[in-house]
């Protein structure tokens, strides 16, 4: 009797992956290996930081760049940061001044942007024309991971809509741009929760122009032994550095001194963001309840989005103290307010422009 020869097993079917939607927010090896497919075919990904979230793309592809500036509704005029990672030389896309040597050995990785000549690599839409192009080394490791991973440098600037409110989260990002972003990799909440200091590391040391304030306070750059100044930077020189910006959708009224022991009527019906208390009466965020501007930083932008999402008809602000990071915050709601608000007796009065 012949034997029959055995019956092939049909083989395992393999579950057809899903495309990943537009926006979805990714994780891990798997996403990090998407991001970086998403970035080789030129589109736009949101990038974590230690800082805020960054909208990355491939700074040395002029239609990535452009894409950039598409998706944030951002004016050519404001020029974008190049992130590198610790490994790379940037000599290869920009022109190292001594001054910038001397502050990448000291705070690089970290959040500190550089002002340095670029090479003709990096093309004109990055730096607004200008000649030269504002750079930094990121922190964060999820950050230094995508860039590792890509081999080349990221423009990143804040992963949201022009002139809206930084995003220090992943699911901020995604609410924001949604599926104008190709995915957002999660790296949890920022830890600084402030844009980048920038600095003219063209001048000569120890001079050395403060162009925005952020992540790296005055003081840590004066323990090198730089003297500071302030200049206002010409249109297109620096990033983020236009006179409103990191606005809410609602107005936000900044208050000159401490905010009132109590609130009542018109002046209880806004939101509030104190700096250490709020006030008897109030409803808001408190951003440092213990006083430190580190703690204040890293909450900020959570906090003023958590209040653009209440049913509040507008936000008061009380500006922190100076010191550490306190003129960075200053800055930011400086230049998302709408004006100051007036205080009338027993119990203040709604604000006015």
């Amino acid at each position: 009797m012949k034997e029959q020869p055995a019956k092939e097993r049909p083989a395992k079917e393999r579950p057809v992956e899903e495309p990943l939607a537009r926006g979805a927010v990714v994780r891990g090896a798997e996403g990090l290996a998407a991001a970086v497919a998403a970035l080789r075919a030129g589109e736009c990904v949101g990038m974590p930081t230690e800082t805020v979230y960054g909208l990355a793309a491939d700074a040395l592809d002029e239609r990535a760049v452009a894409r950039v500036f598409e998706a944030k509704g951002r004016p050519h005029f404001d020029p974008l940061i190049v992130h590198v990672a610790p490994e790379h030389d940037p000599r290869r896309w920009v022109a190292l001044t001594p001054t910038a040597e001397r502050l990448i050995e000291a705070l690089w990785p970290g959040p500190l942007t550089l002002l340095v000549p670029k090479r003709d690599v990096i093309s004109d839409l990055v730096t607004s024309g200008h000649p030269t192009v504002a750079l930094r080394c990121p922190a964060h490791p999820a950050a230094q991971a995508l860039l590792r991973a890509f081999g080349g440098p990221l423009v990143a600037p804040s992963a949201n809509p022009f002139g809206r409110i930084s995003p220090t989260t992943a699911e901020a990002v995604r609410a924001g741009l949604g599926a104008r972003v190709a995915l957002v990799l999660d790296g949890g909440a920022c830890a600084v929760g402030l844009e980048s200091t920038i600095v003219d590391a063209t001048a000569p040391w120890p001079s050395l122009p403060v162009l925005r304030l952020g992540g790296v306070p005055p003081e840590a750059l004066e323990a090198l032994g730089a003297r500071l100044s302030y200049p206002t930077p010409l249109i297109g020189q620096a990033p983020g550095t236009l006179k409103n910006h990191y606005a809410p959708r609602k107005p936000l009224y900044l208050v000159e001194g401490a905010l009132p022991a109590r609130v009542a009527g018109a002046a209880a019906e806004a939101a509030y963001l104190a700096w250490g208390a709020l006030p008897e009466g109030a409803r808001g965020e408190v951003l440092a309840p213990s006083g430190g501007s580190v703690e204040g930083a890293a909450r900020l932008f959570a906090a003023m989005r958590a209040l653009d999402d209440s049913p509040a008809p507008h936000i008061i602000a009380e500006l922190p103290p100076p010191g550490g990071l306190g003129l960075a915050i200053a800055d930011r709601l400086r230049r998302a307010a709408s004006g100051f608000a007036r205080w009338g007796g027993g119990g203040g009065a709604p604000p006015e422009g």
